[in-house]
């Protein structure tokens, strides 16, 4: 699913759920936030990434609740030190950027407080046009105002193989670590 097609989707889903009620959301401070991964060699190597392309939003929900959307450019994705793997990780092998250019997440709505004590948030990714239930542990909070005073940290551990990214099992784990630093735009409503 491009990105073009999912954020449509993705809040056509909301407004059905929502029905016709408004919902408010702060925009991802893309800038000052962080998105990375750790691949794992056969010989212990800890291989570090990054989406340094990527936006998204927290949006509050009539309920009360609040819901995050994520979407991660693959075509930009990089391996740290590295631009021969950084083409291996972007091309068909892997994310094959060129067929699949977006990774998103859509979690399922979740208590404000959530961001606070910390927990799982579990929702939608797709990765290569496959989506699945995944869950992201959500750290606790150091300040009053998460995403905004401080970053919310987040990580979680996804099976490639479970997407379609089946090459190099050998060299490379099969699991790959996430994770997430996330400042919203300060910007009170």
């Amino acid at each position: 699913m491009s990105r073009a097609s999912c954020v449509p989707a993705c809040l056509s889903l909301v407004a059905l759920v929502l029905g016709a009620a408004p919902v408010r959301a702060s925009g991802i401070d893309a800038a000052a936030s962080q998105v990375g991964f750790q691949l794992v060699t056969r010989w212990g190597e800890v291989i570090d990434g990054r989406f340094p392309v990527f936006d998204g939003e927290v949006s509050r929900l009539p309920d009360g609740r609040q819901q995050v959307r994520l979407s991660l450019s693959a075509a930009d994705v990089e391996i740290l030190d590295s631009a021969r793997r950084t083409q291996m990780t972007r091309g068909a092998g892997f994310f094959d950027a060129r067929r699949y250019p977006w990774i998103t997440f859509l979690s399922d709505p979740f208590e404000p407080e959530l961001l606070a004590r910390g927990g799982q948030l579990p929702g939608l990714l797709s990765i290569r046009d496959v989506e699945r239930r995944e869950a992201f542990t959500v750290a606790a909070s150091a300040c009053a105002r998460p995403a905004r005073d401080c970053p919310v940290r987040a990580a979680g551990m996804v099976d490639r193989a479970a997407y379609g990214i089946n090459r190099w099992p050998v060299v490379v784990a099969r699991k790959v670590r996430f994770e997430l630093r996330i400042l919203v735009e300060d910007r009170e409503e």
